[in-house]
């Protein structure tokens, strides 16, 4: 039997380790694979549509992308909230009518949808806010987080209920930064939503935040 390590009469240690047998121009032997036709001397261009992307045209297409609302009709139904208290709180009248004179100072010129916030605090006092707009909208502060920040930098740490108060017909309730921040720092506090005439609901702010995210889910034990 031939020695294994011999191949075509060639030693072992020759055959793995001595005369390179790589042709000139393999990637391998580290030598100018361009010794011959070089493939890249075709000039292909830019990408088909960079000329597009420069100029600024949009080659976006299809619905996904035309702006089309593409949920159904019964994506805008309101959806139903039982409502925590069927009659309204000792000093709820009291609270709904200040929250509807902070709404007459609220700064809304491009919107010109003015809100008013009234926040109570556990020992009865009263925090309003109004919703201050931005030219660039996205700085657009709300009327329950300017009341909110305004009785955290005051001191106040408990609340029990708050009012909002629009000029809409249906009610009008907090939007989510709003939910978030009012979960975080007030618990699950009423929600009073008015027009200028009536109350047209009150809500557990659970009600409005099922399953919020808050400090419970930074426990390092999760």
């Amino acid at each position: 039997m031939p020695d294994s390590d011999h191949r075509d009469g060639k030693p072992g240690h020759e055959h793995w380790h001595g005369v390179d047998r790589r042709q000139p121009g393999d990637r391998r032997s580290g030598k100018d694979r361009r010794l011959g036709k070089d493939r890249r001397q075709k000039n292909v261009g830019p990408p088909k549509g960079a000329d597009d992307r420069r100029r600024g045209a949009d080659r976006r297409r299809g619905e996904r992308r035309t702006g089309f609302d593409r949920r159904s009709d019964e994506g805008w139904l309101d959806v139903p909230l039982e409502d925590v208290e069927s009659a309204p709180a000792e000093g709820e009248t009291v609270l709904v009518d200040i929250a509807r004179a902070a709404r007459e100072r609220a700064l809304a010129p491009f919107s010109g949808f003015k809100v008013g916030a009234a926040l109570e605090t556990v020992d009865g006092q009263i925090i309003t806010g109004c919703n201050i707009e931005n030219a660039s909208y996205g700085l657009t502060v709300c009327a329950e987080r300017v009341a909110l920040l305004k009785a955290l930098s005051e001191g106040h740490e408990l609340f029990t209920r708050i009012a909002v108060v629009t000029d809409a017909v249906r009610p009008v309730p907090p939007c989510g930064p709003c939910r978030q921040l009012l979960w975080e720092y007030c618990g699950d506090l009423q929600v009073i939503l008015a027009s200028l005439e009536e109350v047209g609901g009150r809500y557990q702010l659970s009600r409005l935040l099922p399953l919020p995210f808050d400090r419970r889910l930074l426990s390092s034990k999760r």
